[in-house]
């Protein structure tokens, strides 16, 4: 492979103008071997050239010249304002009326009525106070052991009769437990027995009924047993 930097003059000349004298040396070259018929000498020469072609720059492309730029459209005129229309005459209306116009009567309007202010609800009733309680109320009571009082004796000739009841016997006892009245609420069944159970009671002490802690006169129920053993 050849090297190009040995056929470089020195002194600093040109690549281009190296290149540029070898082809025209070449060329007188070629034109001497033709006259003198050194045809071999001439393709000896020529070899060179080869090499010599390959440092040839390829031709700089033409400049182009940019079109020159379009001139500017021309400025549009400026509209011209419309003229304002002439002012009309306007009709103003005389406040005299004609002679013979017709005139209204005016009738006034009736008063509105008066807005009566909200009348407020009547407040309610109060509530009605709550019913008493109800008595306390304590019967009275011939249970009590210091009482003592003893039970009915049993009439001779029922026994031998075979009667045997119960009584029931209505009690009006005072407010000293003594009672007041004996009444038979329901029979045994025997005069004899009814009788004996009223005389014991009617000597019976009782602890007197009470209406809220006080004592009261108050009618109680007392059961009698008549049987036979």
């Amino acid at each position: 492979m050849s090297h190009p930097d040995r056929f470089a003059p020195p002194g600093g000349v040109s690549r281009n103008a190296v290149i540029v004298g070898s082809v025209v040396a070449l060329h007188v070259a070629g034109i001497w071997a033709l006259q003198s018929g050194l045809v071999r000498k001439a393709a000896e020469v020529i070899v060179p050239a080869e090499l010599l072609s390959e440092f040839i720059a390829p031709p700089a492309p033409p400049k182009v010249t940019p079109p020159p730029p379009a001139p500017p459209p021309p400025p549009k005129p400026a509209p011209k304002a419309a003229p304002r229309p002439a002012p009309m005459p306007v009709a103003i209306a005389d406040p005299t009326p004609a002679p013979n116009a017709p005139t209204g009567i005016t009738t006034p309007q009736p008063p509105a009525p008066p807005i009566e202010a909200p009348v407020a609800p009547p407040a309610p009733a109060p509530a009605p106070p709550a019913p008493p309680a109800p008595p306390k109320i304590e019967l009275p009571s011939s249970d009590a052991a210091y009482l003592n009082n003893p039970k009915p004796s049993y009439p001779a000739i029922s026994k031998r009769m075979g009667e045997q009841g119960k009584v029931v016997l209505r009690v009006l006892i005072g407010t000293d437990g003594v009672p007041q009245k004996v009444e038979v609420n329901k029979s045994s069944g025997f005069d004899r027995l009814d009788r004996q159970a009223q005389d014991a009671v009617m000597r019976w002490r009782f602890v007197p009924g009470k209406r809220n802690g006080v004592p009261e006169a108050m009618w109680n129920l007392v059961p009698v047993n008549f049987v036979l053993e």
